[in-house]
């Protein structure tokens, strides 16, 4: 959006979270809480964003490397109002307004702040200096509360340890997000006292200093309040991921997803999933994964980063890493897919099969109790149940290759690094350490061998005889 920059308080310790990890970076459906403010900005395409980062710095930036932001460092935690005097630093050069957003607040939208800036930007009334969202709340405690005077304007905001009992009654209270020019920033942001019950340089102290200039204060009230919810512990870490995850699901559902039971199914922010898909209950998918069309995700599977085709069924309890799976195919029950795996179109892997890093070509067939790992197999190939790829020496893994139409019987073992030829069979219970040629046929067992009346002689006057 044009002349808009973007301020994002991120130093927190977030004491009451109780944990190591820096609060911005606790996750909510599948991202870490600060992705969500700056992706609104992304899609504002704000032309400057600057997060002021303190506790857990280094990691912050870690996990945020390689985005369109930079970062700043509140050395001391002196309140919000010292976080913008340390950011401000940062947008020499820059004109137009600055947007101030919390990184403890991931519900907020789009819509939200589109709406906020219209009201800064109105055009034919006078601007204002300052705006900043507000929401009602039916209990307000540990919010800023909002001052109106007696025409209804914004006088002042009140931090809630230093309300009067009459302040305390009031329920509108300030979300903590803020626009205002950058000129209005930089001469009015080292005025903030710290004449408070914390000692700290309150931002919303500045509401009161541009009243106390004649300059106009303007609100937009959030009709949601938990859409300006700040994160401060884990109960509310619970509710934003629980209604984050609604609005994902919802969206899908609109978009042509059946989820039959959206409280109890757990997909990520940034996850897709094609029209007439089917979602059961208790599936988990991740914000990197893409589902196809006409697609059925059964109950308790796991789908993690992976591609799906249109029209596939991954049946119950299923395991998806990192994966692609072609159109048509069927997956499980009890399936495990590790990372690296690729099953074609209209292939089937059967329950408790496992795949790791393996190709299995287009109608391709393991439907028991396998294991296939560092594997090439062609199409049309059938793996009989009991089936290992014997791909480890104890020093490195080995590839083994299925050639087209070749058929593995079961309870065999491919002893890596082999080669099955094209139409190739191999017989049940064979061992393969050497390559079999195309159209050949592979066994190994030992000749059968029939005692007639063992078992009689061997257990003569005993109670098994």
């Amino acid at each position: 959006m044009k002349n808009l920059a973007s301020i994002i308080l991120a130093a927190g310790k977030g004491t009451r979270m109780k944990s190591n990890i820096p609060k911005v970076l606790h996750r909510v459906a599948g991202s870490p809480m600060l992705f969500f403010p700056i992706n609104v900005l992304k899609t504002l395409k704000a032309g400057r964003v600057v997060v002021v980062i303190g506790h857990g710095a280094e990691e912050v930036r870690e996990a945020f490397k390689g985005g369109e932001v930079s970062f700043c460092v509140q050395v001391e935690q002196l309140g919000t109002g010292h976080a913008v005097m340390v950011a401000l630093k940062e947008l020499k050069g820059f004109e137009g307004d600055v947007l101030i957003l919390s990184g403890d607040v991931p519900l907020i939208t789009v819509e939200t702040i589109t709406a906020l800036m219209e009201l800064h930007r109105k055009a034919g009334r006078k601007k204002a200096a300052l705006t900043l969202v507000t929401t009602v709340l039916e209990n307000p405690n540990g919010y800023g509360r909002i001052v109106r005077g007696d025409l209804g304007h914004i006088v002042r905001i009140v931090e809630d340890k230093d309300c009067s009992p009459l302040q305390k009654k009031i329920k509108e209270v300030n979300a903590g997000i803020y626009l205002a020019s950058l000129k209005f920033l930089n001469d009015n942001i080292k005025r903030i006292g710290k004449n408070n019950a914390q000692g700290e340089y309150y931002l919303p102290d500045l509401v009161e200093l541009a009243v106390s200039e004649g300059d106009k204060v303007d609100a937009l009230i959030a009709a949601e309040p938990i859409e300006v919810m700040g994160i401060n512990n884990r109960v509310e870490l619970s509710k934003a991921d629980s209604y984050m995850r609604r609005r994902v699901s919802e969206s899908l559902m609109l978009s042509g997803v059946t989820i039959v039971d959206p409280d109890a199914t757990y997909i990520d922010y940034g996850a897709s999933a094609g029209m007439d898909t089917i979602i059961y209950p208790g599936a988990r998918i991740s914000g990197d994964s893409v589902i196809g069309s006409g697609c059925v995700i059964e109950e308790g599977s796991r789908i993690d980063a992976s591609k799906i085709g249109d029209s596939t069924v991954i049946r119950s309890y299923s395991v998806i890493e990192s994966s692609e799976i072609g159109s048509r195919a069927a997956i499980g029950p009890f399936a495990h897919l590790r990372p690296g795996s690729t099953v074609g179109d209209n292939a089937h892997i059967g329950n408790f099969v496992e795949l790791k890093k393996s190709v299995i070509g287009r109608g391709s067939k393991a439907n028991h109790l396998s294991y296939i790992g560092d594997s090439i197999v062609g199409e049309n190939v059938n793996i009989g149940a009991g089936t290992i790829t014997c791909n480890y020496d104890g020093i490195k893994k080995h590839q083994t290759t299925i050639e087209d139409g070749a058929f593995i019987g079961s309870d065999s073992q491919l002893v890596a690094p082999v080669k099955i030829g094209k139409g190739a069979y191999v017989g049940s219970g064979t061992t393969v350490t050497k390559d079999v040629p195309a159209g050949a046929l592979v066994i190994t067992r030992a000749p059968e061998k029939v005692i007639e009346g063992w078992v009689e002689k061997k257990f003569k006057g005993k109670e098994k005889a």
